[in-house]
C-alpha cells in the first residue's frame, strides 16, 4: 500500500521536473543564436536588459503573449477591459504607427 510519503515524493519529483523545463523554455538565448535568429542586438550589447522583455520580442514571447490575451478577452472580457484602460494608448498608437512606417519602408 503506497504510503503518503511516496505520493508526496512523486508530486515534489513532478514539480522540480516542470520548474526545470519552464526554466529551460525561459533562460534567454546565447548571444550567438540571437544573431542568428535575426536578432537586432549585437553580441557586446544586451538591450533589452529585462529577460522578461528578450522574452516579449522575440518571435515565441509574441506569440505566447497573443495568446494569453486572447485566452483573458474570451475568458473574461472586463478584466480585459479593466486592464487595457491601465495600458498608455498615446504611446502604443505611436509605437506601432513608428513600425509601421518602417515596415513599409523596407517592403519597398
Amino acid at each position: 500500500m503506497p504510503s503518503v510519503y511516496d505520493s508526496r515524493a512523486e508530486t515534489l519529483a513532478m514539480m522540480a521536473a516542470t520548474r526545470a523545463e519552464i526554466r529551460a523554455l525561459l533562460e534567454p538565448p546565447a548571444a550567438n543564436s540571437a544573431i542568428e535568429d535575426g536578432g537586432e542586438h549585437e553580441s557586446g550589447s544586451e538591450f533589452p536588459r529585462s529577460r522578461t522583455m528578450r522574452l516579449l520580442l522575440s518571435g515565441r514571447g509574441l506569440g505566447t503573449a497573443a495568446a494569453l490575451i486572447g485566452g483573458l478577452l474570451v475568458a473574461r472580457p472586463a478584466l480585459f477591459l479593466r486592464a487595457l484602460r491601465l495600458i498608455p494608448s498615446g504611446a502604443v498608437a505611436r509605437m506601432l504607427l513608428v513600425k509601421g512606417i518602417a515596415w513599409m519602408r523596407t517592403e519597398r
